[in-house]
Parts: structure tokens; C-alpha cells; sequence
């Protein structure tokens, strides 16, 4: 499926590159880096065995100052986690290898990246739901990049794109809906929307994302619209109200990760449903998140070090990755 049309003045790596004969040297080390992202996963156990030394040594901050150092807000209306407007996660931008690096780290989501080109900027915005870790959660992502050259491999786009800017944020709602049951909402005017659920268990495919952009113009607007159609979205999950676009994100119509294979989507969600039974087990009972986290802290500091660092997308799965830049 192509998933972005690049006009004629984009050099685009990958299989165009190929059959052109120029592309076997950044073919090559795009390769690599995928392999070395999962490599890295897998051996980020270690960082995190002594993050949780650490957490533990500090065993007097308070948990929504670790939370927020992580770059992220506890939402005690809804009792749900969300991205901050200045995490720091801005300053990492976003790649395809992010989301190969993914399941090894335990996040099994839908990956669902819409390409577009737009006043002279190659932009992507992305959706995401599924299994983070011990949380159940979704994301919007805005990204884009001035960059003329755009790196793809088997259909997929490398690009090292940046978060967008102030000027480029957009207006975003979603509603994470799991198995015809509303989970939450999330409204704001942002670069990456999110939500997570701090110890429910969830397969992707049980969760529904009713997404809602405004576009800045009708010109974003046709051009947002058009690579949905290209994707295959149709009037069934796609809604348009003047440079609003609405999408009923169910089953992906992209292709997922390489990584996320069904033996190692089948290991993580073992290790996130019982990291999430377990979290209940000792948060039953408890009144609100204050006493939840304290009983966890103090019976499973491990699990509190799981909690901490592992929200949403965790630290690792950013300073662990290497990216091509364009």
C-alpha cells in the first residue's frame, strides 16, 4: 500500500531507490538500526533494574513529580495519565524505528501513520492504541519536516520527523472506547495527544480511537483527506465538517511493524496482563490514586519502578533507539 505520494522534487529511498539502483548503502543501514532497536530494547532491562534502585532510594518524592519528570500529568477527574505540552519527549521527533522498537519493550499498540504533503512541508500524523505496557491508552501525534529527501524501506517511511512546532499545533479530541465502554476523553490544542489507563489490560483490537483534527486550512485539509482515501478510509470511518476530519480508528490499514510479530505480541501481553493483575491485587480497595501508589510503593517498590518510568511510552524507548535524521 503506498502510503505517501511524494511530489516530483522528493528524492525518496527505499524501493523507488532500488530500481534505480542508488539505494543499497542506506537500505543497508536502515536495516541495521532496526535490528539494533530491538536489540536495545531487550537490553534495556538493565537500565531499568537500576532506575529502580534509584526510584527506591528516593522513596520521599512525591509520585507526581516523578510522574511529571517523565513528561507526563495525572488527570484526577478521569484518573488517567496524560503527555504534557512541553515533555520532553519534543526534542526526540519521530521515526518509524520508534515504532519498531515498540513490542519488544512491551507496548503492543496499532500503528496507524497518515503522510501528507503540505505548504511545503512533508507532515505526518499518527495514531496509536493498545497495550502500554501496564497501561491501556491511545495517542495523537503531529509531526513534520522541511527535509526534501525522505527515507523509506519496503514501503515504510524512516524519516526522522520533528514534533511540530507552536505555530503547527492543531486542534485534536479523541475518545478511547473499549468494547463499546467510553474509557476516556482528551481535548486540547497539541503535538501529541494521549490518555492511558494505569492497570487496565486490553488487546488492541478491543479498543476503538474516535479521533477529531481541524485542519488549518482547506488546503491541509485536501491534502489530510486524500492520503486517508489512498489508505483506503471510506465514509464508514471518515467524517468531514468543514476543516474538521473526523476517524473511527478500529483495525489498522496500514502495514504494523516488522517487531510486532504474533509470538512476541503473545510474551508481552502474558507480561502486561499480570503486571496489571498484580497492580490491582495491591491497589484493591484503595480510594484514589494517592493511596494506590503509596500501597504500591511500599508493598512492590519494583512494580512502583514499572509504573514511574514505563507510562505511556518510557524513557528507554527514545534514548534507546538511534534514528536517522534527514
Amino acid at each position: 500500500m503506498n502510503h505517501f505520494a511524494p511530489s516530483p522534487n522528493i528524492m525518496v529511498c527505499g524501493r523507488q531507490c532500488r530500481r534505480e539502483g542508488g539505494a543499497s548503502l542506506e537500505t543497508g543501514v536502515i536495516l541495521v538500526l532496526i535490528v539494533l532497536a530491538a536489540v536495545a530494547a531487550f537490553l534495556s532491562s538493565i537500565v531499568a533494574a537500576v532506575r529502580a534502585d534509584r526510584r527506591r532510594m528516593r522513596g520521599d518524592t512525591d509520585w507526581e513529580d516523578i510522574v511529571a519528570e517523565a513528561g507526563y500529568i495525572y488527570d484526577r477527574t478521569q484518573n488517567i495519565f496524560y503527555t504534557a505540552l512541553g515533555a520532553w519527549q519534543r526534542n526526540f521527533g519521530y521515526t518509524r524505528l520508534y515504532d519498531e522498537a515498540a513490542a519488544p519493550m512491551s507496548l503492543i499498540i496499532d500503528c496507524e501513520p497518515i503522510y501528507f504533503r503540505y505548504k511545503g512541508k512533508n507532515w505526518l500524523i499518527e495514531l496509536w492504541k493498545g497495550q502500554y505496557g501496564m497501561c491501556t491508552g491511545c495517542e495523537v501525534g503531529v509531526y513534520n519536516s522541511e527535509s526534501e529527501k525522505l527515507y523509506y524501506y519496503d514501503g515504510f517511511n524512516y524519516t526522522l520527523y520533528n514534533c511540530a512546532s507552536d505555530e503547527d499545533h492543531l486542534e485534536m479530541s479523541l475518545a478511547l472506547i473499549k468494547n463499546g465502554r467510553t474509557l476516556f476523553t482528551r481535548k486540547d490544542k497539541h503535538w501529541w495527544l494521549t490518555g492511558f489507563v494505569l492497570g487496565e489490560f486490553s488487546e488492541p483490537s478491543e479498543l476503538v480511537m474516535d479521533v477529531t483534527i481541524k485542519m488549518k486550512d482547506p488546503e491541509m485539509l485536501r491534502a489530510f483527506i486524500s492520503s486517508l482515501r489512498e489508505m483506503g478510509y471510506t465514509d464508514n470511518n471518515l467524517r468531514v465538517s468543514g476543516n474538521y476530519v473526523g476517524i473511527w480508528f478500529s483495525s489498522p490499514l496500514s502495514e504494523q511493524p516488522y517487531t510486532r510479530t504474533e509470538l512476541v505480541s503473545r510474551l508481552s501481553q502474558l507480561k502486561n496482563k499480570h503486571l496489571c493483575e498484580r497492580y490491582r491485587e495491591l491497589t484493591a480497595g484503595s480510594r484514589d490514586m494517592d493511596e494506590a501508589i503509596a500501597l504500591v510503593r511500599q508493598k512492590a517498590p519494583e512494580l512502583f519502578a514499572d509504573i514511574t518510568e514505563g507510562i505511556g511510552r518510557p524513557a528507554r524507548l527514545f534514548k534507546d533507539t538511534k534514528v536517522v535524521s534527514g
